[in-house]
């Protein structure tokens, strides 16, 4: 598995019958379970959710969220100014976002109709133990900035 974070882009193909959205390239083979989190308003956020051996990989089923990934440097006391990855995701464009082992991750709802598919590299009883969390404005990129 690669060691950063990194985007699987999909398609749609859309005729008079209707459209597929698709990720061709999203190879199931690590997956071990999936989950599905969706918040109650636009605008929240839930962060940061870190696993020192378990990877993710991350589809927006409904709506869009802006979703963040950083590397952890010191599992005990993390350095509050580490780059974080920035990630727009939306059912719109179908794309799927790998977040690797070893990072801390995290997502806003952009939309009130926001629902996130979670694959987990990790069984329920591996990621329980491998649970490590942090407060959502440990790293706060949750600002959305007008261009």
């Amino acid at each position: 598995m690669k060691s950063e974070p990194f985007i699987i882009n999909g398609g749609l193909a859309v005729d008079d019958r209707g459209q597929i959205a698709f990720a061709n390239d999203f190879c199931f083979e690590s997956v071990k379970r999936f989950y599905m989190v969706s918040n109650h308003r636009q605008g929240f956020v839930r962060a940061w959710h870190a696993h020192k051996n378990e990877a993710k990989y991350v589809l927006a089923v409904a709506g869009a969220a802006l979703v963040g990934a950083v590397k952890i440097d010191n599992w005990q006391k993390p350095s509050a100014d580490l780059s974080v990855g920035r990630y727009t995701l939306s059912s719109e464009k179908p794309q799927v976002l790998f977040i690797p082992a070893g990072y801390a991750n995290g997502f806003m709802s952009l939309t009130s109709d926001l629902r996130l598919m979670f694959f987990s590299t990790s069984t329920l009883e591996q990621s329980a133990a491998d649970d490590i969390r942090f407060d959502s404005r440990y790293w706060d990129i949750w600002n959305v900035v007008e261009r």
